[in-house]
């Protein structure tokens, strides 16, 4: 949400599709599997 205070909402969710635009195209790049069990438990160390 830093973005969002710096230069607006418009810009901050241009920023967020644009990062997973690159994850998404690394990972069909690559041939890696998401994994949302795996996606989680890293979203609840980081917590």
């Amino acid at each position: 949400m830093d973005i969002a205070k710096r230069a607006g909402m418009k810009k901050a969710k241009v920023a967020l599709a644009r990062k997973l635009a690159v994850v998404m195209h690394r990972m069909l790049a690559d041939g890696t599997c998401f994994v949302a069990a795996k996606s989680a438990h890293a979203m609840v160390v980081a917590a």
